[in-house]
């Protein structure tokens, strides 16, 4: 019996041995896959993560946000970092289907583009180029921080809790998250020409009021009527806040295209 049982513990023994080197090379193998993410992407291991957990369970990441401190009790990505990392990949779209100065300037008076370009002494698609980069660079983050300030005030003042606007904004990061981790496969048609930019901005809307209702339950909203009501009072609000974030962007290549 005694023989028998060393046996026994030796076999036990040597399949823990082996099974070690794979559990490692396993790890391994998960750290250089959230290395090489974090290196092209900015998006790390705890990142894609929380980008998984956004579309699986939104209202338990939200939950973790608000109660457990902007990291989730270290389970989550920070939503303001989050946020940005997703619109690094926007802007990339942006960059990569020409940028956000010709459908822009497309649609100001002629004339008064015209004599901009006579007045920066350039040719048309010299200044459309020069405002375009400076477009396509500063349309995300400004349009991110209107956003932001039009989404806050809401989910301050229908939490049932008292956030504060530390919390808030955390709120307001969080479902910013949430609504674009939805609509990334949307927002590459949303410059596309023609009829398919239109289907592709209502789809983004549609999205951002989905987002809303899987999130939110329970803390935002109880009822899914009520819940259907704020969420198009907040797609109203962003919608607004876009319209108004556009002016300074639009400013901003105006202006690189006359002076720089």
């Amino acid at each position: 019996m005694r023989g028998v049982r060393l046996r026994s513990y030796a076999s036990r023994m040597e399949g823990e041995a082996m099974s070690e080197p794979v559990a490692q090379a396993d790890e391994s193998l998960r750290t250089k896959i959230s290395d090489l993410s974090e290196d092209t992407l900015g998006f790390g291991g705890l990142e894609l993560h929380t980008v998984w957990q956004l579309i699986r369970d939104p209202r338990a990441v939200l939950e973790a946000w608000m109660t457990a401190g902007p990291s989730g009790g270290g389970a989550f990505a920070r939503p303001f970092r989050l946020y940005m990392g997703l619109n690094a990949i926007l802007m990339l779209m942006l960059f990569l289907q020409g940028g956000a100065a010709r459908k822009m300037l497309a649609g100001l008076p002629p004339r008064m583009v015209d004599s901009l370009i006579a007045a920066s002494g350039k040719s048309r698609d010299a200044f459309i180029g020069d405002a375009d980069g400076w477009m396509s660079l500063t349309l995300v983050p400004i349009l991110s921080m209107f956003y932001a300030l039009a989404t806050a005030p809401l989910l301050r003042w229908w939490d049932q809790d008292d956030l504060g606007w530390k919390r808030g904004f955390r709120a307001a990061f969080g479902y910013l998250c949430g609504w674009t981790v939805l609509m990334l496969p949307v927002a590459w048609w949303a410059n596309a020409p023609g009829i398919v930019s239109q289907v592709a901005a209502v789809a983004i809307i549609v999205i951002g009021i989905v987002a809303f209702l899987r999130m939110g339950a329970g803390r935002w909203y109880e009822s899914p009527l009520g819940g259907l009501g704020k969420a198009l009072v907040l797609a109203a609000a962003i919608q607004v806040s876009a319209m108004i974030g556009f002016l300074p962007v639009l400013g901003i290549g105006l202006a690189a295209g006359r002076y720089f």
